[in-house]
């Protein structure tokens, strides 16, 4: 055999793997079930805390993702929200509404495209005052090309993805 028909025959298998690793991992995540809301409620984690316990005024204040503490918690919409501070656990008191994240904190990406799955507390935008979350960092770049497009789309069909 060739060197060319070597680095051809290389080049194919490694392409093949790389697709079945690809396809394998997409089947794991579709097979996940989503994580991000809890029974009759919204905005949880695995568990009963919303965010994955991250403080949701953080992203508004801080510019960032910031752990919260069991020391400044409060409870809405069934789930349970950590903050940072007491000044950040006023704010949202004050007005979680502000402050939650959009679509019970699903992605907005999967939501534009019918999915209720969970999120990465890091991958985040605020646009108009509302925080949207996503998937991973390759979901995020995608929904990061048309945010208002997917927003929109988004908006149109989360109650109706709610009730499936």
């Amino acid at each position: 055999m060739s060197d060319v028909s070597t680095r051809r025959l290389s080049r194919r298998a490694v392409l093949g793997l790389g697709a079945a690793a690809f396809f394998v991992s997409a089947a794991a995540r579709a097979a996940q079930p989503p994580i991000n809301t809890l029974t009759g409620g919204f905005f949880g984690g695995a568990g009963d805390t919303a965010i994955l316990g991250y403080d949701t005024v953080a992203y508004f204040t801080d510019g960032k993702p910031v752990k919260g503490s069991d020391s400044f918690v409060a409870t809405w919409m069934g789930a349970k929200w950590k903050f940072a501070s007491q000044a950040h656990l006023d704010l949202f008191k004050a007005a979680p509404e502000k402050y939650a994240p959009q679509y019970g904190g699903y992605c907005a990406y999967g939501v534009a495209v019918d999915n209720l799955v969970s999120i990465e507390p890091d991958k985040f935008k605020i646009i108009d005052g509302k925080l949207y979350l996503n998937y991973d960092a390759d979901v995020q770049q995608k929904w990061l090309k048309n945010p208002i497009g997917f927003i929109k789309t988004a908006d149109s069909k989360f109650q109706t993805l709610l009730k499936q």
